[in-house]
């Protein structure tokens, strides 16, 4: 909040963001203006509604202020930002964005609200810096819908490529410190993002599709038809990061793309499951010549933005919103206060020195989790007994810790 104080003109609105974030980051079943007013004591939800619809703020201008944070505390020359789309359930017809469209939150077709998200990501942490929603062509095309939900007149239909693209951009121009980006299928297919990236000199790996066209100097060929020809020889056992259970090892080989037009050094990466056989496939590009083992940490660094999204939304309430309108949409997932806590993670496991992550003393380092529910459970609802709120974090945390070793020895067990 001291942060972000500087961008509210008034008092009043300037106090009723600081009671949305702490509702935020409350451990409230279910997190909106009527759970967050009742928490902090008001009367009506009026003041919260007010400060999400007709309070004078600029949502994109608080923007750069976590941003700001969350580079500062993460910053890395090799940092990448991870692009994905995340859906919210919706009922309804009038709130900004919805319709019926697939949403990998159901995984199928529902009503629902889908924005774009940025991650940045480095060695010291992970969170979003940024976020776009995606409007349909039914919405876009339909301008007395748009304005019943407040839409800008300058907000036209929008792919979410582009939408990422866009995110990218600003965050460049903002001189956020990265050398790549990274995104599932919707993103690597994408033709004019890649060449934009590769433009700003973004080195980056993107999913593909098994069909994608991979050019040669003979004639394109599709990805799946490119893998068949690696030889035995060339697939090498390498870790794509750590995870809950221990490391994320694949398969991986990289066929160079030699088609003169292309810039910089262009791969096709192919990652084969050691259990399944399963292929999935990458393009990558990178300014200059990389190891094999530097786009597999890139590719493998998609997941984050998958964790992000559970962070957010389990303990930030960023998908809890009940708003219709756009500027309503962007305050609330804005004052998301997520960052707080992955910057708080992060800072938490730079003094935990063991390789399997525990420290000198059999606990794992305080997780988003702990953080939400010791920030609760300390400064946010009265305390009658601290000690026994402590022996409780310090019981999960040893628990947490005797899993994680069961399953890192478990995994070395049984490694071929």
């Amino acid at each position: 909040m001291g942060q972000i104080a500087g961008r509210f003109a008034r008092v009043e609105p300037r106090l009723r963001a600081r009671q949305l974030v702490l509702g935020l980051l409350a451990d409230l079943p279910r997190k909106n203006c009527w759970t967050s007013a009742e928490h902090s004591g008001d009367t009506s939800p009026d003041g919260l509604q007010h400060l999400l619809g007709r309070a004078k703020w600029d949502a994109d201008l608080v923007r750069a202020d976590p941003r700001a944070f969350i580079v500062e505390h993460l910053a890395d020359d090799q940092a990448v930002l991870v692009m994905d789309e995340t859906g919210d359930l919706k009922k309804g017809t009038h709130t900004v964005g919805v319709q019926r469209q697939y949403t990998g939150t159901a995984g199928r077709i529902e009503n629902s609200q889908v924005a774009v998200y940025l991650t940045y990501t480095s060695p010291h942490g992970h969170a979003g810096i940024d976020r776009a929603l995606y409007l349909p062509k039914s919405w876009t095309s339909d301008p007395e819908r748009c304005r019943q939900a407040a839409t800008p007149d300058e907000v036209g239909f929008a792919t979410k490529p582009q939408l990422a693209q866009q995110m990218i951009e600003r965050a460049l121009d903002a001189g956020v410190p990265t050398a790549w980006a990274a995104g599932d299928e919707v993103y690597g297919n994408n033709p004019n993002l890649r060449s934009a990236l590769e433009k700003r000199q973004l080195g980056h790996a993107l999913a593909v599709s098994s069909t994608h066209r991979i050019p040669t100097p003979a004639r394109p060929q599709r990805a799946d038809h490119l893998a068949k020809r690696i030889p035995r020889r060339a697939w090498q056992k390498l870790s794509a990061g750590t995870g809950a259970k221990g490391h994320r090892r694949y398969d991986w080989a990289q066929v160079a793309i030699t088609a003169n037009d292309l810039p910089g050094h262009q791969h096709l990466l192919v990652r084969r499951n050691r259990t399944t056989g399963e292929l999935a496939y990458y393009r990558c590009c990178s300014p200059r010549p990389v190891p094999l083992l530097t786009l597999v940490k890139v590719a493998g660094s998609r997941w984050t933005v998958e964790e992000t999204f559970q962070s957010s939304k389990t303990l930030a309430g960023l998908d809890e919103h009940q708003v219709r309108r756009w500027d309503s949409w962007h305050r609330w997932v804005t004052l998301a206060a997520h960052a707080f806590l992955a910057v708080t993670a992060a800072l938490e496991r730079r003094h935990t020195p063991a390789d399997d992550g525990t420290s000198p003393d059999g606990l794992i380092p305080l997780t988003c989790n702990e953080i939400q529910r010791l920030f609760t459970a300390l400064l946010l609802q009265p305390v009658h007994d601290l000690a026994h709120r402590l022996r409780w974090s310090t019981w999960r945390r040893r628990h947490q810790a005797r899993a994680r070793h069961s399953h890192y020895s478990r995994q070395a067990a049984l490694q071929p």
